[in-house]
């Protein structure tokens, strides 16, 4: 994360860990204290993973949380974001669907997004199919730069390696090596997200800084086997 910025976009396509990374970036700013953290889940697709689905959480952090309701799949767009794009007194995190539909709607906020004040961050997963090979990133990245008005010149990338909770060191190194080999003579990795269980046993074996983060969003279905196995637990006690 670079301290120099008040405004922390984070865009990626469904499933590469974006909305992971951006709450976890937020957290990470909560706990410098210096600013109030305001963070905006903008994803209007609908995908499996939702910021908004934790908020709960992150209300008792002390973050400000913003989101807009849906009703079944109409797309809404929540209020405010400009003001706080504006505010130098906060740090504002917008969470940002990844493909060209979830990119429109933070197009009418280019002229504060292309400040220099906002850092733009996009989310790679190597193990994601439309980020097999370079044309496939260069062809999904460009359709979301083209309908939200980003210069392409703000986007730093992120290295995601990640196959879920179940993810070894071995297939996050074996991931970025992959990514590294892709997209290095074009634009640098600015940094590598692995699971924080994970972080001792990686972050001395890669050539770009790596950032621990904590799974807040859970599998619906983990979350169910679990409440399952304590109640089963329970019933036997």
């Amino acid at each position: 994360m670079k301290a120099k910025y008040n405004n922390f976009l984070f865009i990626g396509e469904a499933g590469s860990g974006k909305s992971e990374i951006a709450v976890n970036a937020a957290r990470k700013l909560l706990t410098s204290g210096d600013k109030k953290v305001h963070f905006f889940d903008m994803d209007m697709t609908k995908p499996l993973f939702r910021s908004r689905d934790i908020c709960g959480d992150l209300f008792g952090l002390g973050m400000e949380f913003h989101y807009e309701e849906q009703f079944m799949d109409a797309p809404t767009l929540v209020g405010g974001v400009s003001r706080f794009l504006k505010d130098e007194e906060a740090y504002t995190v917008l969470d940002v669907g990844g493909d060209y539909i979830g990119a429109r709607s933070i197009g009418g906020f280019a002229p504060y997004i292309n400040r220099e004040d906002t850092m733009v961050y996009y989310v790679i997963n190597p193990y994601r199919p439309w980020s097999y090979d370079l044309e496939h990133i260069d062809k999904v990245l460009g359709e979301v730069l083209g309908v939200s008005h980003i210069s392409v010149d703000k986007v730093h990338l992120i290295s995601n390696p990640n196959m879920g909770p179940a993810t070894t060191a071995g297939e996050v190194l074996a991931g970025n090596k992959k990514l590294e080999k892709i997209v290095a003579p074009y634009k640098e990795l600015d940094f590598l997200c692995v699971r924080e269980e994970l972080f001792p046993e990686v972050k001395d074996r890669l050539s770009i800084p790596v950032m621990p983060i904590h799974l807040y969003l859970t599998y619906p279905w983990a979350v169910a086997e679990k409440q399952k196995g304590g109640s089963e637990g329970h019933g036997r006690n």
